[in-house]
């Protein structure tokens, strides 16, 4: 009864850390707004039929890895996005309010 018992916890362990591991992948189009002037400084993606949620991945494929001071640039682009399933979703908003920093990642790459 005892190894039935850990047989069903490790079995249901497993199907919750498949559960909680599962993405859901999507391609979508992107706006890119890219700003390096005195007055800002900033790269902003507006995705067209999808809004990250917490827990979510965003690639923008097709970004430029710089551009030239003073410049400001819009452009189009595509992204996937790597939707996080539901328990990956609550656990990134609990975990999300004592260290916001490590919810986001942002880089140029040259």
């Amino acid at each position: 009864m005892t190894a039935t018992l850990l047989a069903a916890a490790l079995a249901a362990a497993g199907a919750l850390a498949l559960w909680f591991a599962a993405r859901r992948r999507v391609e979508v189009p992107c706006t890119l707004e890219l700003e390096a002037t005195q007055e800002r400084f900033h790269a902003h993606v507006h995705l067209e039929g999808v809004s990250p949620n917490e827990g979510d991945e965003v690639l923008v494929h097709g970004a430029p890895s710089r551009i030239a001071a003073g410049e400001r640039r819009t452009m189009r682009a595509h992204a996937t996005v790597h939707q996080a399933s539901l328990p990956r979703r609550a656990w990134t908003r609990l975990i999300g309010t004592s260290e916001i920093t490590g919810l986001y990642e942002v880089g140029f790459e040259g």
